[in-house]
């Protein structure tokens, strides 16, 4: 069986064929590029042509790569960017640019909605905050959730506004493009805080919709992440150069996949990711909150469990923002006779390892240089769209592998403070499968186990574990099966990394130091940011 996956990132997709029989093989990958707009006044915004540019480019590319003919290929979904904002019309075109999940436009909605009421939690208000909760265990908490972008829009563009038929995120956007349907999948759904979990009344919420001031009118149906959406129409067939009528599967936000690409799906199983973004979550088949921390359990692509999801926005865009700026003049990597602009995102692999020697040769604890890396604000477990990255401690015997290797170990640091913020409300697993393209490198991955005291193991193809789970869901609905169980026969282990007992003490050192920085600079941020 032939599926194909669009792992649809913050600046690019991967296309990804798969075959799936007795075991999971990526057959080929594919790649391209799309730009992010970033505006003056926290726009972040993407272009529907340049996404769907993109993907029929990569699909045609990766038939060719694989030498299969289109009508073999018998399913495909979208593994997508989360807490997106697209409106359509009837038709399904895109009224204005995309907000992406970084946008944070909407503030002053956010502010002027959240901010009010005598008692606060968090800079919210108290009462709105416990509708919410009651509701779905999760709160709007943050500038750059989907309401205010919703809102801003609203507010500042009432033209685009009177023209909504519905408001989809990013992957149900290219759903409705492929099918001609306009749904949302439940997870999409959920990010939106609008959705009820609770058993036996899923959906939409009258009263969030009411408190919100939401049109309920702009809110599509919902089908699950695992439910064939419709198949591929005549037009986007031909656009993309795939067959007519293959099966189109709801797929969803990439958060809902990875762990069943990384086969973490029992109850307790905890996985960290890195790619542009990154997080630490463990699988449940029930929901938790830590509204201080900013964690909620967010639906699975399997109805009826929950993913305790703790989130920092920028990951390895801080290596990738370090490669860019560190590393490619001092240590004199110009394949090819490249400048910096030259490079993509997919020719970091290569980089990535050649510096990963380089890496190794500044010790653990980097020479007391610590790096935090919040490029573009932070979530969790602290809400500042102000915070920025910094690098502290950088002395006259310090080098740039120094900083190199702090960039990864301030990265792991946050990593363990998301886990242990986890561990509050619920247990974590002894060992954690470690996944997305920061688990490519040796030196990470023993980081990482370093630093969180946990045994790390890592699979096959971790770059593509998003669109590998995909995967696996979309050959479960075509053969009947059970997605989670196909997962735990399919996925396994290929490394094992244990903590090194003699790196303890000083990453303790400085994971203490790492932790009182934000502390230490909160107001100077402000001062600089606000």
């Amino acid at each position: 069986m032939y599926v194909i996956i669009y792992d649809f990132g913050t600046s690019s997709v991967k296309t990804c064929l798969f075959q799936i029989d007795s075991q999971i093989d990526l057959i080929a990958r594919t790649s391209a590029g799309y730009g992010l707009y970033v505006s003056d006044n926290g726009g972040a915004e993407q272009d529907t042509e340049e996404w769907w540019s993109a993907i029929c480019s990569t699909t045609r590319e990766l038939l060719n790569k694989a030498d299969i003919k289109p009508d073999e290929v018998e399913g495909m979904a979208f593994c997508s960017q989360m807490q997106g904002a697209v409106f359509v019309d009837r038709n399904g075109n895109a009224l204005r640019r995309p907000m992406n999940y970084l946008d944070q436009k909407g503030y002053k909605e956010y502010r002027e909605c959240m901010g009010s009421g005598i008692i606060k939690v968090s800079g919210c208000s108290l009462y709105k905050l416990l509708r919410n909760l009651r509701v779905n265990y999760a709160g709007s908490t943050s500038a750059k959730d989907p309401v205010w972008k919703y809102k801003w829009v609203e507010n500042n563009e009432p033209e685009v506004y009177k023209k909504i038929y519905k408001w989809l995120d990013i992957g149900d956007y290219l759903v409705s493009r492929c099918t001609g349907r306009i749904v949302r999948t439940a997870d999409t759904a959920f990010a939106t805080f609008l959705y009820d979990t609770r058993k036996g009344r899923e959906g939409w919420n009258k009263g969030l919709l009411k408190m919100y001031k939401v049109n309920p009118d702009h809110l599509p149906d919902i089908i699950d992440c695992t439910e064939q959406a419709g198949t591929l129409t005549a037009k986007a067939a031909q656009e993309l150069g795939l067959a007519e009528g293959i099966r189109v599967f709801g797929g969803g936000g990439d958060t809902s996949f990875v762990n069943i690409g990384a086969g973490c799906t029992r109850p307790g199983d905890t996985h960290i990711y890195v790619g542009t973004s990154g997080w630490v979550s463990t699988f449940m088949d029930r929901q938790a909150v830590d509204i201080n921390a900013m964690i909620t359990g967010v639906l699975s692509a399997k109805h009826g469990y929950f993913n305790y999801y703790a989130e920092l926005e920028t990951a390895g865009k801080c290596y990738e923002w370090a490669l860019k700026h560190l590393a490619l003049d001092e240590l004199g990597v110009y394949p090819d006779n490249k400048t910096v602009t030259d490079y993509s995102e997919t020719d970091y692999t290569s980089l990535f390892n050649y510096l990963s020697e380089e890496i190794e040769k500044a010790p653990p604890g980097a020479n007391g240089v610590i790096f935090t890396p919040w490029l573009h604000g932070n979530r969790c477990p602290f809400e500042d769209s102000n915070a920025g990255g910094m690098f502290f401690n950088i002395r006259i015997e310090n080098d740039k592998r120094d900083m190199l290797r702090a960039v990864l170990e301030g990265i792991c640091y946050h990593m363990r403070w998301l886990l242990e913020c986890q561990e509050k409300k619920v247990k974590t697993s002894d060992t954690v499968r470690f996944v997305g393209g920061g688990a490519l490198a040796e030196v990470t991955c023993q980081m990482l186990a370093d630093i969180t005291g946990k045994t790390v193991e890592t699979v096959n193809n971790t770059r593509e574990v998003g669109a590998m789970g995909t995967a696996l869901v979309v050959a479960a609905g075509i053969r009947g099966e059970d997605a989670l169980e196909l997962s735990r026969r399919l996925v396994k282990a290929n490394h094992v990394y244990n903590p090194i007992p003699g790196n303890r003490a000083v990453y303790e050192r400085n994971y203490k130091v790492f932790r009182n920085l934000y502390k230490s600079n909160v107001v100077n941020f402000k001062r600089i940011n606000n």
